[in-house]
């Protein structure tokens, strides 16, 4: 393995666009959000081709085969062609995003409750206690 197939897991991160930053890539990977083949890793692991990592941002959580390893960020283009997202991963995606999109992940209002709902509210939570 030569030199410059040696990158760490935080950079190929931030170089792969899954952070803006490599701060928030080191972040991620010690707050347990990026797993390498199933299991949590450190910052400093050395990524290989074909490796399968598990990235948890924000809503989303794909699961991606590495497909080239490149230390430099680039553009979005180039930065696609690092790695190839799985079929399951891609599908449960938009599943998850078109369940946010209808609304049926939060709790839905009509906006600030009315006096009489307000009152109800207090009667309810006094009758509780």
């Amino acid at each position: 393995m030569s030199e410059e197939d040696k990158v760490r897991l935080d950079k190929w991160l931030w170089a792969a666009r899954f952070f803006k930053t490599r701060a928030l890539a080191k972040a991620a990977i010690e707050g347990g959000k990026v797993h390498c083949r199933g299991e949590r890793c450190k910052p400093s692991r050395e990524p290989k081709v074909g490796d399968e990592l598990m990235v948890r941002n924000g809503f989303d959580e794909r699961t991606v085969v590495i497909l080239a390893l490149s230390a430099i960020r680039q553009g979005a283009p180039q930065a696609q062609a690092l790695y190839q997202e799985t079929a399951a991963s891609l599908a449960c995606r938009e599943e998850a995003a078109a369940l946010r999109k209808a609304g049926a992940l939060g709790v839905q209002t009509d906006g600030r409750p009315t006096k009489k709902q307000r009152r109800q509210l207090h009667q309810f939570h006094d009758g509780a206690q």
